[in-house]
C-alpha cells in the first residue's frame, strides 16, 4: 500500500534533515493557503512550486513571486516567509546542499511539465525510502533537470530603509495609490531629488520602474487567484484596461490572457 501523501501544515513544520535522501518533497495543506508564515530557514535549499494559484516569498531586500508552473529557489540558510493565494496548490522540494547545480541566490525558475510531474511523484513517496532505490534514481534525474531550468526575473527589490519601507508598505496595502515621487518627498520631509536617489541606490530601479514592478507582482498574484483583467487593472489604479495590458505586455512580452494560457 503506497504511503499517504505528505501535507505540510506550514513550511517549517517538516524537518527535511531527518531523511537521507538528497531531496524530499511534500505538499502544502490547502487550509494553509492565505496564511502568512513566520520567517524561517532550512539547512537544505528549498524549491517552492506553484501548480495553481501563486505564492509570494519575502527574503532580505527582495520579494519573490511564484506564478503557476513556476518555482522560487531559496538556497539553504536564507530566512524567508511565504504566503499562498487562496486557490493555490503548492509543493516544496528540499534539496541537500551540493546535490544539484543550483544558483547561490534566490530566483524564480520556470518549471517544465516533466519536472513538475517528478516533484508531484516524489511528494507521494516515503521520504525515508532507501537511498539506492527507485525513488533515489528518480530524484537524481529530477535534480539534473532542475539544473537546466530557465531563470526569470519575477522579483521586487526591497529595502529595510524606514522611508522606503513606509512607501512599500503603503503601496502593498493599497496598490492603486498614485502618490507621486514629489508628494512622497513632502510626506517624508526630504527633497524629491534625495528621495529619487535613495530609492534608486536601495533598489537599483527608479521610483517609477520600482512601482511598476510592484504592480506587475501584484497583478500576477491576483490574476493567478482568478481575478479578471478588468478588476486587476482597477485595483492597481489604471485609468483603462488597455493601459494595464500595455504595461503587462511590455514587462512580460504577452498580454495577461496570453501569459496565463502559455502556463497551462
Amino acid at each position: 500500500m503506497p504511503p499517504p501523501r505528505l501535507l505540510a501544515r506550514s513550511p517549517d513544520d517538516f524537518d527535511s534533515d531527518l531523511f537521507d535522501q538528497t531531496a524530499v518533497a511534500l505538499e502544502l495543506a490547502p487550509q494553509e493557503n492565505g496564511v502568512e508564515h513566520r520567517a524561517h530557514q532550512h539547512r537544505k535549499g528549498q524549491l517552492i512550486l506553484a501548480l495553481r494559484g501563486a505564492v509570494t516569498c519575502e527574503v532580505a531586500e527582495a520579494l519573490w513571486l511564484v506564478p503557476p508552473q513556476h518555482a522560487v529557489w531559496i538556497p539553504g540558510g536564507i530566512a524567508h516567509n511565504c504566503r499562498a493565494t487562496g486557490n493555490a496548490r503548492i509543493f516544496f522540494l528540499f534539496i541537500e546542499p551540493g546535490a544539484a547545480v543550483m544558483p547561490d541566490k534566490c530566483c524564480t525558475v520556470a518549471i517544465t511539465p516533466l519536472v513538475r510531474e517528478m516533484i508531484r511523484h516524489v511528494a507521494g513517496q516515503d521520504p525515508a525510502a532507501p537511498t539506492d532505490g527507485s525513488t533515489a534514481r528518480l530524484i537524481a534525474v529530477l535534480l539534473e533537470q532542475l539544473s537546466d531550468a530557465p531563470i526569470e526575473q519575477l522579483h521586487l527589490p526591497m529595502s529595510s530603509h524606514p522611508k522606503i519601507r513606509r512607501i512599500s508598505d503603503t503601496l502593498i496595502a493599497d496598490p492603486g495609490d498614485r502618490t507621486t515621487l514629489r508628494q512622497w518627498a513632502d510626506i517624508l520631509a526630504m527633497s524629491e531629488r534625495s528621495l529619487a536617489r535613495l530609492v534608486e541606490n536601495a533598489t537599483g530601479l527608479t521610483f517609477g520602474r520600482w512601482r511598476q514592478q510592484l504592480h506587475l507582482m501584484i497583478a500576477l498574484s491576483q490574476l493567478a487567484e482568478g481575478h479578471s483583467v478588468q478588476n486587476v487593472a482597477g485595483n492597481l489604479g489604471y485609468d483603462s484596461v488597455n493601459a494595464f495590458i500595455t504595461m503587462f505586455k511590455k514587462a512580460l512580452g504577452k498580454s495577461p490572457t496570453q501569459y496565463f494560457s502559455s502556463l497551462l
